[in-house]
């Protein structure tokens, strides 16, 4: 057995940053390929001007020559449960710290913290504690994850802990966050759960429609009810039928919509994928991970929330029976394949990894494009679209990493 906040894996080392710029230091990003909302600029630049974008550079500005390499928006992800061989849900403040780094180190400027299903009054406790962090603006909100979720579909979550969404309960935790609740997955179909719905929508918090076993007409319910998001389209939900085409049906049919998807080829055919992203299209998909926390950090045991977790080659499992618990993706894993296997171009690729969930999470005047005025948020790819350099809020995280 593992203690709570983590693995038997090895950490991997950090890349360097040879070129050590921090916020307030002036930069000028020359030579590169600059994935924009207007499009794809050949042989562009980028300038940071302290922790902004800025439109034009000062004269003690440093330059840095990133010919041959694409520069993107930093990631944002909505739902992420741990890496680095932290959790979000069980660790502690520097265990969720290593967790946040970890993904950074990996591309993602932003990143919503996911608990699973736990004992009410521990969720209120952890929703505490991660709202410090989002005071802090080290995560942009926390996501609830259970447990108010179907036996049905309940995927990697305690059964014993599962419980209806009354309306009170619900109300319990948004008000434990402070604020930095940004989003709540129910089975909408459970008694209760429309109200929820409503009752989230009132608040400000996404209502997500996941771990479900509704039908299609309860879908659509839900939706009109005001949820928003179809949390990890296709996991933990009725396969999409003909004669019962159930919660996916409706959930890709209608553009109020936004559809989760984990580019990991586990979780995920190939086709389904074209199929979900080619419907909704870019600007209704966001990218996640689902990570726990082995992501970034490699193979063994864990703990997600209660349950033991085996990791083999990358796949997360329940030591019980199997069932995928979670993810090892990282965002940059998440981009490449989008654009080498699945075909995607870099535009719909970054609209579905930054702006969209920035979109989501009402923060698209700060992030999730590269524009002046918003945070020097950025990701360097090489032509290979390997991560060569993450920058966040004017400050190298990783790199450049250039030769």
């Amino acid at each position: 057995m593992t203690d709570a906040s983590g693995a038997r894996g090895t950490a991997r080392p950090a890349p360097t940053c040879p070129h050590p710029a921090t916020a307030g230091h002036p930069t000028v990003l020359t030579g590169a390929t600059v994935v924009l909302p207007t499009g794809t600029l050949e042989n562009g630049q980028v300038t940071i001007d302290g922790t902004r974008i800025a439109t034009t550079a000062p004269e003690n500005a440093q330059v840095v020559d990133v010919t041959g390499h694409y520069v993107l928006p930093g990631f944002v992800d909505i739902h992420n449960h741990g890496g680095g061989g932290a959790s979000f849900t069980s660790g502690s403040v520097e265990d969720v710290l290593k967790g946040i780094h970890t993904h950074r180190l990996h591309g993602t400027t932003t990143l919503v913290a996911s608990t699973v299903t736990g004992d009410m009054n521990f969720l209120t406790e952890r929703a505490g504690l991660l709202s410090e962090l989002a005071e802090q603006g080290e995560i942009a909100g926390i996501h609830f994850e259970g447990p108010f979720i179907s036996p049905c579909r309940k995927g990697a979550h305690s059964e014993e802990l599962l419980r209806d969404p009354d309306p009170a309960e619900v109300r319990k935790l948004i008000d434990a966050a402070r604020g930095r609740a940004k989003m709540v997955t129910l089975a909408t179909e459970l008694p209760g759960g429309i109200d929820s719905v409503r009752l989230l929508a009132e608040h400000g918090v996404i209502a997500a429609i996941g771990h479900t076993d509704a039908t299609y007409e309860q879908t659509v319910e839900a939706i009109d009810a005001g949820a928003t998001v179809a949390t990890h389209l296709f996991n933990a939900m009725p396969p999409l039928g003909h004669r019962s085409p159930g919660p996916i049906a409706a959930l890709l049919e209608d553009d109020r919509i936004t559809i989760e998807l984990i580019d990991d080829g586990t979780h995920l055919h190939p086709a389904a994928l074209q199929l979900a992203f080619h419907r909704a299209g870019a600007d209704r998909v966001a990218f996640i991970t689902d990570a726990m926390d082995a992501a970034g950090f490699g193979d063994g045991r864990y703990w997600l929330g209660p349950l033991e977790v085996e990791v083999a080659e990358g796949v997360a499992r329940l030591l019980t029976d199997g069932t995928i618990a979670g993810s090892t993706l990282t965002l940059d894993r998440a981009f490449k394949r989008a654009v080498t296997v699945d075909g995607l171009s870099v535009e719909d690729a970054v609209q579905a990894l930054s702006a969209t969930p920035a979109r989501l999470l009402g923060m698209s005047d700060r992030i999730g494009s590269l524009e002046p005025g918003k945070d020097a948020d950025l990701v360097l790819l090489d032509a290979d679209y390997d991560l060569k350099g993450v920058m966040r809020r004017g400050e190298w995280v990783v790199g450049p990493q250039l030769h």
